[in-house]
């Protein structure tokens, strides 16, 4: 399933977290080691950069957290980044340069590379959004089944098992999440692809799409 695959999906440049998704094929499987891996690259940033916030949270000195943000770690919060009041991270984050992080957002085991928006009333988790993706206000990724059974990617025919119990949302680069939609465990969207407000989403999305609803999914070219 080559629209999965990392390199599919993100330019890793725009990420601290670049040498997380060495040597693994799909995103999903950074999942179990991003909070092994921020406390190991915590060990590692710039004093002159980085603010140490008790034993695993690090704050670049440039970014701008509310004092009613809840911090809670491993946590990594690189420069220029602004999290807002009564922002949630509940740990095991990595959240890019220039991210936004909104009143009321949760976040927990997730990878925000650089310039992703989570702005308002949004609950990330057991995610990795793509460089300057943006989820409107409402949208949440789903990530535990109602049956609790590990998730599997699907796509038409294709499926990939996971293993894991806990998988919300690969979001490509540039994705545009519209509000209050729900992305169900498993889902991967494409880079540069487009949801429609009030969308359930589930399985894989093409990369630069429209998605209206399953049953009609655009390739933005053919408009």
């Amino acid at each position: 399933m080559e629209t999965c695959e990392i390199s599919q999906l993100y330019d890793l440049d725009y990420t601290i977290a670049r040498d997380l998704f060495k040597g693994k094929e799909y995103p999903w499987e950074v999942l179990p080691d991003i909070g092994a891996f921020i406390l190991k690259l915590g060990e590692k940033l710039d004093p002159e950069k980085f603010d140490r916030k008790g034993e695993d949270i690090w704050v670049a000195k440039s970014a701008k957290v509310a004092p009613t943000a809840c911090l809670n770690g491993p946590l990594i919060i690189d420069e220029e980044a602004e999290i807002r009041h009564c922002a949630f991270i509940r740990g095991k984050a990595i959240v890019g340069k220039n991210c936004v992080v909104g009143n009321s957002t949760e976040l927990k085991n997730v990878v925000l590379f650089d310039g992703v928006q989570v702005p308002h009333y949004n609950y990330v988790g057991d995610s990795v959004l793509g460089h300057k993706s943006h989820m409107g206000a409402g949208s949440i990724t789903s990530n535990v089944k109602s049956d609790k059974t590990l998730v599997e990617v699907k796509s038409g025919d294709e499926k990939i098992a996971t293993g894991l119990k806990k998988f919300g949302a690969m979001l490509g680069d540039y994705v545009e999440v519209g509000c209050n939609s729900v992305l169900n465990p498993g889902t991967v969207i494409g880079a540069h692809t487009n949801v429609y407000p009030v969308s359930m989403v589930r399985g894989v999305i093409p990369a630069d799409c429209i998605y209206k609803n399953k049953s009609e999914i655009i390739k933005k070219e053919e408009r």
